[in-house]
C-alpha cells in the first residue's frame, strides 16, 4: 500500500469504520474478561472535563481572577456551570458573584490561562489506542472552534488524531440538544445508535442519550455518580475504561492486575490521620497533609495506586495508597492514605515521608460491610507486593528521590 493510499484511508471515516467492523467480533472473543454491552463502530469524546482538566483548574483561575474585585471563589458554581457553553458558564459567574464586568469582558480575560490546561490521566492512552487502532474518533464540544483547536495544539498528536471536530459555534444549540452530537455522526458517515459517546457532564450525557448513541459517564465533580443514571455506565476515570465492553479493541497494557501510569512523586512529613487505619481497619497509614499537595490531588482520580515509599531514617518499603473520599467512612474531603508494606513496631509522626507513584490498580468502592473493605484493602496490598517485584516496577526502589531527607 503507498503512503498516499495509507493517509487517504486513515483520514476518510467511513473506510475507517469499514474495516474496524471486520475486526469488533474478533476483539470480542478475545475478551473474555468483561462482558459485551454492545458493538459500536466509532467513538465521540467530549473535551473539556473529559479529556482535559478544566474543572481541576476552575477553581484555581477563578480563586485569582475574583480577588481582583473583591470576591472569594467558594465552589458552589462549579455544578452550574459543568457542561455549558463558555458564554453560558461566564454568565453564570458574573451574575452570581455580582461582578462589575460584562460577560465578554469576563471570557476575554480568562481565556488565554483557561487553554493551557493538563490533560486528564488517561486521555494521551485513549486517544494513542483509538489511532493505533484506526476507530473513527470525534471530538464534540460546547467551546467554540477556535478555542478547542487551542486548547489541543497543547497536546502533541491529538489534532491529527480525530476525524471530526465539532465546536459550539457550528450548532444552533449546544448540549444538552443532541444537535452537536448528531453532527458528528453525520460526518463520520456512522449510525448514531453505532457511536459511543464519552462525556464528564450531564448536558453532555443528556445530549449522547437523546441523539440515540451509547453514553459512558466519566463525572468530573465528586460524589456525583447517582445524577448519571441515564448513562449506560459510569466510570470513575478514564483509567477505568474497558473499550472491549464496547467490541472496541481492548487495552493490552496491565500488568498483574496493575496499570502502569507516568511515575509521580510526593513528599512531606507524616502526620495524624483520622485515627482509623490502625484502630479501626488494623492497618496503619502514614498520612501527608493535604494542604500542601491539593493541587496533585486535583490532577490524580481517586482510587487504589501502589509505589515505593522512603522513610529518612528507616529505609524503602513497598507502598499501596487510596486517594480519595473513602466511601465506606464517607470523607469529606479528598485524601491519601498510604500503607506501607512493612510491620512497625512504633509510630513515626514527623518524620519525612517520600513515595513514587508507579501504577494503578482500580477506582475507589463502597463496600456493603467493614469486613468486606478490610479484605480489599488487604487484597490491594497483595497486588502491589507481588507487581512491585516486576523490573518495570523494581527498578525504582533506587530513585534517589526516595533517600532524600
Amino acid at each position: 500500500m503507498s503512503g498516499l493510499q495509507l493517509v487517504s484511508m486513515w483520514h476518510d471515516p467511513g473506510t475507517r469504520a469499514l474495516r474496524l467492523n471486520h475486526n469488533l467480533h474478533r476483539f470480542a472473543r478475545m475478551s473474555t474478561a468483561q462482558p459485551l454491552k454492545k458493538l459500536v463502530s466509532g467513538v465521540v469524546l467530549d473535551l473539556d472535563g473529559t479529556l482535559l482538566n478544566t474543572d481541576g483548574i476552575v477553581s484555581e483561575i477563578l480563586k485569582a481572577f475574583l480577588v481582583k474585585y473583591g470576591k472569594q471563589w467558594d465552589g458552589r458554581e462549579a455544578l452550574k456551570i459543568a457542561g455549558k457553553t463558555p458564554f453560558e458558564s461566564a454568565a453564570v459567574i458574573v451574575e452570581d458573584y455580582g461582578l462589575p464586568c460584562a460577560t465578554e469582558e469576563f471570557i476575554s480575560e480568562i481565556t488565554p490561562i483557561w487553554c493551557k490546561i493538563k490533560a486528564l490521566p488517561g486521555a494521551n492512552r485513549l486517544i494513542k489506542h483509538m489511532r493505533r487502532h484506526e476507530v473513527p474518533v470525534a471530538l464534540a464540544s460546547n467551546s467554540p472552534k477556535e478555542n478547542i483547536e487551542t486548547k489541543i495544539s497543547y497536546h502533541q498528536g491529538w489534532k491529527e488524531s480525530f476525524s471530526v471536530i465539532i465546536g459550539g459555534d457550528e450548532v444552533r444549540n449546544g448540549k444538552p440538544s443532541p444537535e452537536i452530537f448528531l453532527e458528528a455522526a453525520n460526518r463520520l458517515k456512522i449510525e448514531s445508535s453505532n457511536l459511543l459517546v464519552i462525556e464528564d457532564s450531564l448536558p453532555g450525557v443528556t445530549a449522547g442519550k437523546a441523539a440515540g448513541m451509547e453514553v459512558v459517564a466519566v463525572p468530573s465533580l465528586p460524589k456525583q455518580n447517582h445524577l448519571y443514571n441515564s448513562a449506560d455506565e459510569v466510570i470513575n476515570s478514564l483509567l477505568d475504561l474497558r473499550p472491549e465492553k464496547w467490541g472496541l479493541p481492548p487495552f493490552q497494557d496491565w500488568i498483574k492486575g496493575t496499570l502502569p501510569i507516568e511515575p509521580w512523586h510526593i513528599g512531606g512529613p507524616v502526620i495524624k490521620g483520622f485515627g482509623r487505619g490502625s484502630k479501626v481497619l488494623g492497618i496503619p497509614t502514614a498520612n501527608l497533609s493535604t494542604e500542601e499537595f491539593s493541587d496533585l490531588l486535583l490532577e490524580h482520580p481517586s482510587g487504589v495506586y501502589f509505589g515505593w515509599a522512603g522513610l529518612s531514617a528507616r529505609g524503602i518499603y513497598k507502598m499501596v495508597m487510596s486517594i480519595g473520599w473513602n466511601p465506606y467512612f464517607d470523607n469529606k474531603e479528598k485524601t491519601m492514605e498510604p500503607w506501607l508494606l512493612h510491620k512497625f513496631n512504633e509510630d513515626f509522626y514527623g518524620e519525612e515521608l517520600r513515595l513514587i507513584i508507579l501504577g494503578y490498580i482500580r477506582p475507589e468502592a463502597n463496600f456493603p460491610s467493614l469486613e468486606s473493605l478490610i479484605a480489599k484493602i488487604h487484597e490491594d496490598g497483595e497486588i502491589a507486593e507481588k507487581a512491585l517485584d516486576l523490573p518495570l516496577y523494581a527498578k525504582y526502589r533506587d530513585d534517589p528521590y526516595l533517600k532524600m531527607s
